[in-house]
């Protein structure tokens, strides 16, 4: 039986599990998907070598860039971006490949693209990791320009105590890549000029649960269009499948 998992730390509730072992009941493939909670990175040789029969296995926080030395091979787009999600395991002979990818890139800019008016030109990615650097891809990739909202100074970006009325109405597309708002803790959310934002501003949050977070309803209150995270992550998983599968 074919083997798929996930690789973070930590995981809790993972929508990749519910996901994809639904799709092989449905469908009637022999296969499962297990999560591989591992609080190190340097535990993932030990987890191919238990486990032979893994073909394929997605990657999530805190590793989407640390798991990049340990791979043979990295799409083009995934090393432009610095970060991996998606990983195919390859057997020839008794040597082991694996080839690295990242699906964030197309599950987002698929979900977000048909939200974008003419007037969208400019993007506020908060958060500065793995996932923010694929979401500031996609969203140059789709013509936009972007800079990153941090809590703390570092090169290239901006902090939220720095962003004003006046960003908020230039920068009207703002994209949570933080886990602010997440479960349990659902009465959080980034600090920002919620009242400047009106019809004009998309907020996109990466979280799914739960469906509607603090910010997707601050900016909702001023007219904003919002959109979680949900579409992005089926859209990635169809990804991933493919990339598992040689469709690349």
């Amino acid at each position: 039986m074919d083997k798929y998992g996930l690789i973070g730390y930590p995981l809790g509730h993972s929508f990749s599990i519910s996901y994809f072992n639904q799709k092989f009941e449905d469908e009637g493939i022999d296969a499962q998907y297990v999560n591989f909670e591992i609080p190190n990175i340097d535990s993932l040789p030990e987890v191919l070598a238990s486990n032979p029969n893994l073909v394929g296995f997605n990657i999530t926080i805190p590793y989407k860039e640390k798991v990049i030395p340990f791979l043979d091979h990295v799409s083009p787009e995934a090393r432009a971006i610095g970060a991996v999600n998606v990983v195919r395991v390859m057997h020839e002979g008794k040597k082991t490949l694996l080839k690295g990818y990242n699906s964030d890139v197309i599950g987002f800019t698929q979900s977000i693209e048909p939200m974008l008016e003419r007037y969208h030109k400019k993007a506020l990615v908060l958060g500065t990791g793995g996932a923010s650097k694929a979401i500031s891809f996609g969203l140059r990739h789709l013509g936009l320009e972007t800079i990153s909202v941090s809590r703390y100074e570092r090169p290239g970006t901006i902090q939220y105590d720095k962003i004003t009325p006046e960003i908020i109405k230039e920068y009207n597309v703002v994209v949570n890549c933080t886990p602010l708002g997440m479960y349990p803790k659902t009465d959080e959310c980034p600090d920002l000029p919620y009242e400047a934002m009106d019809n004009h501003t998309i907020l996109y949050d990466l979280i799914y649960n739960p469906d509607e977070t603090l910010f997707m309803k601050r900016g909702a209150e001023y007219g904003a269009q919002t959109k979680n995270g949900l579409e992005m992550l089926l859209l990635q998983a169809f990804a991933s499948w493919e990339f598992w599968h040689g469709k690349e």
